[in-house]
């Protein structure tokens, strides 16, 4: 959360509101690569590990076995379309074909990306909370003392060459500090795999690139949106409020992916998985609503520690996304047992209908209501996402 912070208020200081928002497409354009080719290296990784530990890495090994052998796959077809089609993405994503060797260093840093998440999954899955904490501390902190050097040398391009770095510096520090593992031998990562352990992975990869080629995407197109209708400056500020909610709540979901998703891959039946869901929601709620509460009523502290005077106007964004914020968390705490039990169409299915909703629903309510449309859509999107989990929940947590 400090590092988000950090970056956040240097950004802002080097580039402005304008710089925010094209730094926010950058990470878009990140996410929806990397989270295609580390597809195989998340949740997969995280719930089978977590199962089959009690077998010793021998029990391990096939799942790992199967996940690095998809990460190849994606890593031989993204890297290449990628690089093909540079300009094309540059024009889309950015508005100027000037910009295609961002996305080739994209392409070309994934396969670092991709072992960031498949260290951390398998250190997850083991319940090494110590270690995967401190590794994730120290990657972090030099991710962060290189992106603030790279924007303070070179402004607007500084910040966008380090957001597509700062995965990867993490993957290296991930990868330095494992080699001693125990785990981290090649007996355990590569040889012959059966149908069953791909089969099982692959689940987990067309749900992973599902929310990969959605969400960022999604963003990318509101971005987009708010672009065309009411200017790059207000798409900054309108970046600023959403940066600083993903940064809060960036504490609450890796709270849950480290501790809640391993927990409900251990249960068995609906009814077990939702006593788990309102035993966590009664301390995870309460958390989410009070940290929205002193985020809205520290709303100015915020733009003024944060980001800068340019900023101001963001404090009317405040509100309805905060509400929003409170909503998503409590529909994640739905979703989660989607991925938990491998519900790969019903994950797959509410995935692209609601980021396809998230944007239908910012084009209306932009052009109606200016830049606050964008906050609109976003929580009447999850108020209907959490709806039509609350009433599905039996379905995919057989």
């Amino acid at each position: 959360m400090a590092s988000g912070f950090v970056i956040a208020k240097v950004v802002a200081i080097y580039t402005g509101p304008s710089g925010i928002a094209m730094l926010g497409q950058v990470q878009s354009l990140v996410s929806a690569l990397s989270g295609i080719t580390a597809a195989p290296a998340g949740t997969g990784v995280v719930r089978y590990t977590a199962e089959y530990q009690a077998a010793g890495l021998d029990g391990c090994a096939p799942w790992w076995k199967a996940a690095l052998k998809w990460i190849v796959v994606l890593l031989a077809v993204v890297i290449p379309v990628a690089c093909i089609f540079a300009k094309p993405l540059a024009h889309w994503v950015f508005g100027d074909v000037n910009y295609f060797w961002l996305v080739v260093m994209t392409a070309l840093a994934l396969p670092l990306s991709a072992a960031n998440t498949l260290i951390a999954s398998v250190i997850n899955g083991q319940h090494q909370y110590r270690r995967f904490i401190g590794l994730g501390m120290v990657s972090v902190i030099i991710a962060t003392i290189v992106m603030v050097v790279l924007v303070m040398e070179e402004n607007l391009k500084g910040a966008m060459i380090a957001a597509v770095l700062f995965s990867s510096i993490s993957g290296l520090v991930m990868l330095v500090g494992s080699v001693q593992q125990p785990w981290f031998r090649l007996k355990y990562w590569w040889g012959a795999t059966d149908s069953a352990h791909l089969k099982g992975i692959g689940g987990y990869v067309a749900m992973a690139v599902t929310t990969a080629l959605t969400v960022p995407v999604s963003l990318l197109m509101v971005r987009n949106i708010l672009i065309a209708q009411v200017g790059w400056e207000q798409a900054g500020h309108w970046q600023a409020v959403w940066k600083i909610s993903e940064v809060y709540l960036g504490v609450i979901t890796m709270a849950l992916s480290t501790y809640f998703l391993p927990k409900l891959a251990s249960l068995e039946g609906a009814g077990a998985i939702l006593k788990e869901i309102k035993t966590t929601a009664k301390i995870v709620m309460p958390i989410v609503l009070l940290l929205a509460i002193a985020v809205y009523l520290l709303r100015d502290v915020a733009i003024s520690l944060i980001f800068t005077e340019a900023f101001r106007p963001a404090r009317e964004l405040f509100a309805i996304q905060l509400v929003g914020d409170v909503v998503k968390i409590m529909s994640w705490l739905y979703a989660y047992p989607m991925l938990s039990r491998g519900a790969t169409k019903w994950f797959m299915g509410s995935e692209i209908a609601f980021s396809i909703m998230f944007v239908l629903l910012a084009y209306v309510f932009v052009a109606k209501y200016g830049v606050h449309g964008a906050n609109f859509a976003y929580t009447a999107n999850y108020c209907l996402y959490l709806l039509f989990l609350y009433k599905n929940l039996k379905h995919f947590s057989r």
